[in-house]
């Protein structure tokens, strides 16, 4: 059963396609540039890759070129062949606990849910209704980074605002990458051959995220009503006290669209070095002696102990500490300076084993007290087995 895992950008259109249930990736590629000058496609094909540049005024043009991509090389004969297509979709609300068919109403509700996702929710509905359009016949379901944290208790998703705050205008915490947590919880408790596990799951990429997940359930998550809270993340601030933002919009003379701007675009590693939100643009920025990129190392190290070791306390231990995206995958200074500052706790780090980029490790010596591992994620996989269940179902 071939089946579509997409993710849809306000002008890209990232895919890849699996046969399920053997879970085997036959293309993958990304659109850019849609409704843009200069628009082109990149495919991934049998290791290779083949970019091409066409006009793509829209996403409809989008899918269109992509099932002649798929037909070209043979891997469908017809549109019949792509029995379901999965969209990944940021901000799913209170109303989703898990991944559903893509209904009118449920597109409804995702629309609704816009306002709390203005840059990802629009584009992901602009990407359903352009893969219904030219594959009709297959199943469209929607996968919710937010479902994953819908198991975290009231007292951990409520802010300490008016009460009323929450009914009436959606304000609450929802997290994200739940996806990512998800595969990587999974994937940790089949490693550990257990279900009654206590994992603390790092998402440390551009953006990134902290989970406190509890038998299988997530119980606390790091981001908050928007991916703006928790950690230091390359362009936006986490955590800050709530009052620098009316203080600071009145000394700048600014309004709340430029403060947004600056708290999530100019902030974080960026805002703190001066020269890069990217963490190896850091790490080299340390080597040539910049204490501004020292500074933003340290303080990005310290919100993620932070969170490591308030998670400790709530899940009463740890089994595991997952390492996973972008730079929790490949930064081997990152992983050790977090795990330096948990010796305390008695975790322990191998560094010979440490020394490795994106591929499933334990970084952990035999005698630390908590396991500690890296594990590439996947979530354009989880979003192609819920698509299969939900076929399935």
């Amino acid at each position: 059963m071939k089946i579509l895992s997409v993710n849809a950008g306000s002008s890209s259109l990232k895919f890849q396609m699996y046969e399920m249930p053997d879970e085997e990736v036959l293309i993958s590629g990304v659109f850019e540039r849609i409704g843009m000058e200069g628009s082109f496609y990149t495919i991934k094909l049998n290791g290779e890759k083949k970019e091409k540049k066409v006009e793509l005024p829209d996403h409809k043009k989008a899918f269109e070129l992509l099932v002649s991509e798929l037909m070209e090389n043979k891997i469908v004969d017809t549109l019949d062949d792509i029995v379901g297509i999965g969209h990944r979709i940021v901000q799913g609300g209170s109303y989703f606990d898990r991944s559903v068919v893509a209904s009118d109403d449920v597109i409804q509700k995702i629309d609704e849910l816009s306002s709390l996702a203005p840059l990802h929710n629009p584009a992901a509905i602009t990407g359903i209704k352009a893969a219904q359009a030219v594959i009709p016949e297959a199943l469209q379901a929607v996968v919710f980074d937010t479902a994953f944290h819908q198991t975290i208790p009231e007292e951990n998703y409520l802010y300490a605002l008016p009460y009323e705050w929450e009914k009436e205008y959606k304000i609450r915490r929802y997290g994200a990458h739940g996806t990512s947590h998800k595969y990587v919880s999974l994937k940790m408790n089949e490693i550990l051959d257990r279900q009654d596990t206590k994992l603390i799951t790092c998402h440390i990429g551009n953006g990134a995220s902290i989970s406190a997940i509890l038998n299988g359930k997530c119980i606390n998550t790091s981001m908050g009503l928007t991916p703006n809270a928790g950690l230091i993340m390359g362009t936006r601030c986490g955590d800050i006290d709530a009052t620098i933002v009316p203080y600071m919009m009145d000394v700048l003379k600014i309004n709340s669209k430029e403060m947004d701007t600056i708290l999530n675009k100019k902030s974080g590693l960026l805002g703190i070095s001066g020269i890069s939100s990217d963490s190896r643009d850091i790490e080299a920025g340390i080597k040539e002696g910049n204490k501004r990129c020292e500074l933003a190392e340290k303080m990005y190290v310290r919100r993620i102990v932070d969170y490591i070791a308030k998670y400790y306390v709530e899940l009463e231990g740890c089994d595991a500490i997952v390492f996973t995206a972008g730079v929790g995958e490949n930064s081997v200074p990152i992983r050790r300076k977090v795990v330096e500052a948990l010796s305390v706790l008695g975790v322990k780090l191998d560094e010979e084993k440490n020394n490795i980029r994106g591929s499933i490790q334990k970084i952990s010596t035999s005698d630390s007290s908590i396991k500690v591992y890296v594990i590439p994620t996947d979530e354009e996989l989880m979003i192609a087995r819920d698509t299969f269940e939900l076929i399935n179902s």
